[in-house]
Order: structure tokens, then sequence, then C-alpha cells
């Protein structure tokens, strides 16, 4: 489950990733986007440490972006290059925020997902010291049927759209700019849907 609290983030998700936006190679939008925020969840963290959210965006009329991110108390050895920024939750102190593609916890998340068919994770606030469940406003479901997912230490990235998560002999790849008319095949997947959405979109699949 997520365990989430009510307090600002100062600067907020959407402030960071439109500075971090425009400089990644598959983004083609203004420099300076006004982002909205379609549509996100939570994966869980089995050790509860680092914060694991999908994130959908939208600049004006551009296209759907795919930025997954995670949330750290401290900065993640070696994944300086992955870093989205830094922010400070009210509640919980100082975060570091990454591109999720870059960090294991997200990595060994999504590929549990795709491989055993499992999807988001529950949610709750914190409200006076109660644990009061929301809805996502995300939905997110593989389409494996394993009974078990890789463990991972560490993966392999290639940043670009897809971006390439190599594990061992499993390669992951992550749409940055979804396209709502894909269809899948008969791929593993990692499928997400909103309200707003007809029908579903590929997140991720397994190459």
């Amino acid at each position: 489950m997520a365990l989430l609290h009510k307090a600002e983030l100062t600067p907020t998700k959407l402030e960071l990733l439109a500075a971090w936006l425009p400089t990644r190679s598959w983004y083609d939008g203004p420099a300076a986007p006004a982002l909205e925020r379609v549509a996100a969840c939570r994966f869980d963290d089995p050790a509860g440490e680092v914060g694991v959210e999908t994130i959908v965006v939208r600049a004006g009329d551009g296209p759907l972006l795919h930025t997954p991110l995670t949330y750290r108390d401290a900065p993640l050895a070696g994944a300086e290059q992955w870093l989205v920024g830094t922010t400070e939750h009210a509640v919980l102190g100082k975060r570091w925020v990454y591109d999720a593609c870059g960090d294991p916890v997200y990595v060994a998340a999504l590929a549990g997902a795709i491989l055993t068919g499992s999807g988001e994770a529950l949610e709750f606030v914190e409200e006076d010291g109660r644990a009061v469940p929301r809805t996502p406003a995300m939905s997110v479901r593989g389409t494996g049927a394993a009974t078990a997912a890789p463990s991972v230490a560490e993966a392999a990235v290639t940043d670009g759209d897809p971006a390439l998560l190599a594990v061992g002999e499993l390669e992951l790849a992550v749409a940055r700019v979804l396209d709502p008319s894909a269809d899948a095949g008969t791929r593993l997947v990692l499928h997400g849907s909103w309200p707003d959405l007809a029908g579903r979109v590929v997140l991720a699949w397994v190459r």
C-alpha cells in the first residue's frame, strides 16, 4: 500500500518536471511548459522506503507524456544522471526526485507488475493519525501470469523513447510519449487507464 501525506511540495512535482522535460531528447514541446497532471498512481516498495509514482502529464494540447518518478530521503548512489531535482516536503523534509527508469526500486516494481499481472498499490491518505483510503487517479495492470518477479539490484538503462531497462536477460521498454491508438499485440505489457481515456494505453512492455 502507499501511505500519502497531505502536504505541500516546494517546488511541486509539475514544476520539477517542467524544468526537466526540455532536457530530454524525446521531448518535443515548449521550452517552459505549463504542465497538466492527467493521471497518476503508485507502486509499492516492499521495503516501504521509496515513493514510486507513475505520472502522465501533458503540456497544452501536446501528447501524453509518461514520466514515472521515485522519491527518496537521500541521494541514490550512482544515479546523478537520473535526478530530476530536489523538493521540500512539508512533512517528510527534503526529497530527492528521480526519473524512475534509473531507480532499481521502480524497475523491480514495473517488472513485477508486467510479469505477474498485478497493478497499482492501494492508496491511503494520512488524516489526523488515521489512514484514509482513496481511489487512485489511474489504474495499471500487467498481462503476465508468473508467480514471482525477478529481483533487481541494478539495471542498465538506455534513455530514449522508449527507455530500455536491461535486467539480466530481461529487457523492459518504457514508453515516454504515449499513443492511445497503439496495439500491444501479444507482448507482455503494462496497460494504463483513467476515467477520461477511451480504452487503455500501453505504458511499458517486455521486449
